[in-house]
């Protein structure tokens, strides 16, 4: 109910009101966690399903939505010795993506797991379907560029970073991986996106331990530095289970998103995660909100009735519960 009435006031001062002053700009963006398109969800696909099909609207409601894509998308490489869990989905898989996701950060703990080689067909595989990348790319320059978004006058910049081993992942001057999260590096890259012009600016981090309710104090400690360099909002996800919110400095942190297309958890918690949805302009973050949804055994998602989920609004000290009452 809340961000309806948000919603309404916010198309008011699109309308620009009765003062006749000029409408206030902003943009749309929804940002959801991990998608993993290998086997239950890969199995769907290939069989002519489609498992974000429930959220089609949702998905495409928005200026630009992201998410995060939590394995490689290839038909080369071999999987990695030394992990338990090896991901690589069929590229069929992206006419489920396509016209759904303006951008998937591959910035995680996945993207390597079939080698460079798989890791930069991912790449071009987004490109042939219209779909940008962040946190990754051809080289270390590429993986710490942000994604630019402009619309309605606006500027945003969207930075994505991994903290969660391997590093072997990382890009290097040479040759292509993720952005690794360096302290020193991410803050150095905010400030360097302010200074290129970003109105907005929100890292998109893949941090914390699995399977933890809470964040943890590095979690916490690096949100801060994050947003004192400039950050107007942090996201987050890896934990594959949703982790609460909090503002600081009135700037909005949603620990992590947790799963949204996943299967294999036997855990309740994993099997539910966040879509989240912020409306943004020239100041930072206007309004936001969280729409909980719940995985099946193939680990498709479907909206998750009656759930109170966090949500807030500028010039709040700290996040309520939007939702069914």
């Amino acid at each position: 109910m809340r961000f309806a009435v948000t919603v309404l006031a916010m198309f008011c001062l699109l309308c620009g009101g009765a003062s006749g002053k000029e409408p206030v700009q902003q943009v749309r963006l929804v940002f959801v966690g991990d998608i993993m398109l290998d086997e239950g969800p890969g199995r769907t696909i290939a069989a002519g399903g489609d498992p974000l099909a429930a959220f089609d609207g949702a998905l495409r409601d928005a200026d630009f939505t992201l998410g995060n894509l939590e394995c490689p998308v290839a038909t080369t490489g071999k999987p990695l010795d030394n992990k338990i869990f090896s991901f690589r989905a069929d590229p069929a898989v992206m006419r489920v993506l396509k016209g759904r996701f303006s951008a998937l950060s591959v910035a995680n703990n996945h993207s390597g797991d079939y080698g460079r080689e798989a890791f930069h067909e991912t790449l071009q595989h987004a490109q042939g379907a219209g779909i940008r990348v962040l946190g990754g790319g051809r080289n270390l320059t590429e993986a710490h560029a942000p994604l630019w978004l402009e619309k309605q006058g606006l500027r945003i910049a969207i930075l994505a970073y991994n903290e969660f081993k391997p590093r072997s992942f990382e890009a290097g001057a040479n040759w292509p991986g993720i952005a690794w999260s360096e302290d020193s590096h991410v803050i150095a890259d905010i400030r360097a996106a302010r200074a290129a012009g970003a109105d907005v600016v929100i890292p998109f981090m893949h941090w914390g331990w699995e399977r933890e309710p809470e964040p943890t104090e590095r979690q916490r400690q690096l949100a801060r530095l994050m947003i004192d360099a400039g950050a107007d909002a942090v996201v987050g996800g890896h934990p594959h289970v949703t982790q609460g919110a909090d503002h600081y400095r009135g700037r909005p942190i949603i620990w992590s998103l947790g799963n949204f297309v996943f299967d294999g958890f036997e855990l309740p918690a994993a099997k539910v995660g966040w879509l989240l949805r912020l409306t943004v302009d020239k100041k930072g973050v206007v309004a936001w909100d969280t729409l909980a949804v719940r995985m099946d055994e193939s680990g498709t998602p479907t909206p998750l009735a009656n759930a109170r989920t966090p949500c807030g609004k500028r010039g709040e000290v700290a996040p309520g519960l939007c939702g069914a009452d």
